[in-house]
């Protein structure tokens, strides 16, 4: 414990560690402050039923990600999530469109006409979300007595999609801000703050609920659960960090030409290469059937449309494990050729022994590939339907997320790589980093 407050010391000891963490919390207490500011023209009094949707099902991941702005009908109600989808398809259109390619390579100035792409499109995707937003609101509590109070005609629809979009993109803003002037990726840290503040809510439902077991049944149960959720993070963690290395020396390794001076190497593939991206794909697309029946529907259809809206059922978790797998195989082969890698590896005068380079060796690295990328997108899958069987055991469904899927990951990703930045500029100030001691390095160099 001495060691921990004297780490905390050291990072306020460091100016520009301590501005920038002040910075960042200060955007964080700006994005968490809009999350409670109201629509204009919605009672906040009457939104009880757009709460009861979101607290269950697909609306519920929804309304994790914004931070519980999507079921307070807030300016920021549509969160983050539709920059991420827009990243997502552009990062897509880089791989496989030669143009965008070509954009790619062309460095700093390619970066920005990207980066501007992914913010048109991100404009284009919240002037549709936006309406069926307002339609899904009119839906779950409008009409007469219902949650609008300026009235529910175009000019109201209109003014609300602005508004709504323009929330989206000042969290945008946000995010950039943090990234430039705070600590760590600032959208994926909006991201984590969101995910965060649904959590004392969901230990405090799971809590009471133990509370009302019999003879202290429940207490009991609630500390299986705690355990088992630091097990399920112990295995988040693991995946995170295996995405970041190159753990699989799997393949044979390569022969370097000795006669200019090469030495043995291995060839650089992963078991998670996709990283936590196939996750992020079968979700989006898992979100249509629930976006579509919840917008106009009140009680979110019936029979498979309501299976396929309930991410604790067994058809859903079928169907998404499925699309981890499928997304796993796609996004690894668009973000990985084999040929090009043996062209590298003939062209650097390297070969794999037993192996004739060229075609037969970018056959050899296919082959490794597909065998160590079904393993590891059943481990994906499995963290990512973790939540539906802490559900069969009894775990209420807002705590029962945070046992995996995308929340999960997200959260402990972000954790690591905020620590690792905090870190990084202890190490340049000659302090020991988070993970390790927390005193001063010796050094020759004065004290700061």
């Amino acid at each position: 414990m001495k060691k921990v407050i004297e780490t905390l010391k050291n990072i306020w000891r460091i100016e520009d560690l301590r501005q920038r963490l002040l910075i960042t919390l200060l955007f964080v207490a700006i994005y968490r402050f809009g999350s409670f500011v109201v629509l204009p023209g919605i009672d906040p009094a009457r939104l009880n039923q757009l709460q009861a949707q979101t607290s269950e099902g697909l609306m519920s991941l929804l309304n994790m990600f914004s931070g519980g702005a999507f079921s307070h009908a807030s300016v920021f109600a549509l969160g983050i999530m539709p920059y991420i989808s827009a990243s997502i398809v552009i990062q897509l259109l880089a791989v496989a469109v030669p143009h965008f390619q070509k954009m790619q390579k062309e460095g700093e100035s390619g970066v920005r006409k990207l980066n501007q792409y992914t913010r048109w499109l991100t404009v284009a995707i919240l002037l549709f979300q936006a309406p069926m937003y307002m339609i899904n609101l009119n839906a779950q509590v409008g009409g007469e007595g219902g949650a609008f109070t300026v009235g529910q005609g175009f000019g109201f629809m209109l003014t609300s999609t602005l508004i709504l979009s323009a929330g989206s993109m000042f969290i945008l803003w946000l995010g950039e801000r943090i990234t430039d002037k705070g600590v760590g990726n600032g959208v994926s840290l909006i991201i984590m703050i969101g995910i965060i503040a649904r959590f004392p809510s969901a230990l405090m439902e799971e809590f009471t609920s133990a509370l009302s077991g019999a003879e202290g049944g429940g207490l009991i149960k609630l500390l299986f659960e705690i355990i088992a959720l630091l097990f399920v993070m112990a295995l988040s963690i693991i995946l995170v960090k295996a995405t970041r290395k190159v753990p699989v020396q799997y393949a044979k390794r390569i022969e370097g030409n000795r006669q200019f001076g090469g030495a043995r190497q291995y060839i650089p593939l992963k078991l998670f290469a996709a990283n936590v991206m196939p996750i992020i794909f079968a979700q989006a697309i898992m979100f249509i059937p629930a976006s579509v029946l919840n917008a106009f529907s009140k009680t979110g259809g019936n029979g498979l449309g309501h299976l396929l809206s309930d991410q604790f059922s067994l058809p859903y978790n079928v169907i998404y494990v499925i699309l981890i797998v499928l997304f796993t195989y796609f996004y690894t082969a668009i973000t990985m050729n084999p040929q090009q890698m043996a062209e590298d590896m003939k062209r650097n005068s390297g070969f794999i022994p037993g192996v004739k380079p060229g075609r037969p060796t970018g056959d050899y690295i296919d082959r490794v590939m597909t065998r160590i990328t079904f393993p590891g997108s059943l481990f994906i899958a499995l963290i990512a339907i973790l939540p539906a069987f802490a559900v069969l055991i009894g775990v209420k469904q807002g705590f029962a997320q945070f046992f995996g899927g995308t929340s999960l990951l997200i959260l402990v990703g972000v954790v690591i790589d905020t620590l690792q930045q905090i870190e990084s500029y202890m190490l340049v100030r000659h302090y020991d980093g988070l993970l390790s001691a927390g005193h001063t390095r010796s050094h020759s160099g004065g004290n700061l």
